[in-house]
C-alpha cells in the first residue's frame, strides 16, 4: 500500500531539452548535469550491474557496444575504461538524435552515429550489446514499443533498458538535490519531468513483451533506478 501511495500515475508533461530548437550550449550543459547525476544517483551503476551479468555469461574478450539516446556518451565512456582495466575490449559506438551532442562524445573515445532511435542504422544482430539508459521515457508508448522491437533487432546477445522508476520521493529528492549540487534550471525541471515520465518494473517488463514477446529480467535498482534485460530474438525467430 505505501509503495503504492508513492507512486504516482504516470504523465507525459514536457521535457524543455526535448525542444529541437534549444540553444546547443544549454543542452551540453544541462547534459552534463545529467552525467553528473548517473555517476551520483546510480544511473551508471544500473548498467554496469547488467553488463556484469551479460559479459558473465561471455567467453570473448572484446565485445561491441551501442549506447542508444547516448547524450555526451558519459556511460559508455566510463564502461569502456571500467572493463579496459579487466581486461575486456569494449568498441563503444553511441547513438543520438543531437549532432551538438555527438561533438562532445565524440571526445570520450566512442564512434558516433546521429540517427533516431525508432530506425537504427544497422544491420540486424551487428551488436554484441546494446543499452538504452533514460531514453525511453522520452517515448509515447507505441514509439517505445518501436524503439525497444529496433533495440532486439540490432543486438546479438543482448539488450540493457535502464530508467527512472517513477516516484514522488524520486521527484522530490531530485528538486531538492539539484540547489547544492548547481544544476541548471533546466536540468532541475526536466529531472522532475522525467522521474514523472519514468516506469515501474511491472511496466517496463510489459512494454517490453509487447515489442519483442520476450520476458526480460525487470530489476529495481538503487536510486530510484529501473533496468530490464533480455537476450534478443534470433532472426528465425
Amino acid at each position: 500500500m505505501m509503495s503504492s501511495l508513492l507512486t504516482p500515475q504516470r504523465r507525459r508533461g514536457h521535457e524543455i531539452l526535448d525542444d529541437p530548437l534549444v540553444d546547443d550550449q544549454l543542452r551540453a550543459r544541462s547534459l552534463s548535469d545529467v552525467a553528473r547525476s548517473n555517476t551520483i544517483f546510480g544511473g551508471s551503476r544500473a548498467v554496469e550491474a547488467e553488463l556484469e551479468i551479460a559479459i558473465a555469461s561471455s567467453k570473448e574478450r572484446s565485445l561491441s557496444l551501442l549506447d542508444v539516446g547516448t547524450g555526451i556518451g558519459d556511460i559508455p565512456a566510463r564502461v569502456t575504461e571500467t572493463w579496459s582495466a579487466r581486461g575486456l575490449t569494449i568498441n563503444a559506438f553511441g547513438i543520438d538524435i543531437s549532432a551538438s551532442l555527438l561533438r562532445e562524445a565524440r571526445t570520450s573515445g566512442l564512434i558516433p552515429m546521429c540517427a533516431d532511435a525508432l530506425a537504427l542504422p544497422l544491420r540486424s544482430k551487428s551488436i554484441d550489446i546494446v543499452v538504452c539508459s533514460q531514453t525511453l521515457h522520452h517515448f509515447e508508448a507505441a514509439d517505445a514499443i518501436v524503439v525497444l522491437s529496433e533495440l532486439d533487432r540490432v543486438a546479438r546477445e543482448r539488450v540493457i533498458i535502464s530508467d527512472l522508476r517513477r516516484s514522488w520521493l524520486a521527484a522530490a529528492g531530485i528538486w531538492l538535490a539539484s540547489y547544492p549540487l548547481g544544476f541548471h534550471p533546466v536540468s532541475r525541471h526536466d529531472g522532475v519531468v522525467s522521474v514523472l515520465r519514468g516506469f515501474t518494473p511491472d511496466e517496463l517488463t510489459q512494454l517490453v513483451q509487447r515489442a519483442t514477446r520476450q520476458t526480460p529480467a525487470a530489476r529495481r535498482r538503487i536510486g530510484f533506478r529501473t533496468t530490464a534485460s533480455w537476450t534478443p530474438r534470433t532472426l528465425a525467430a
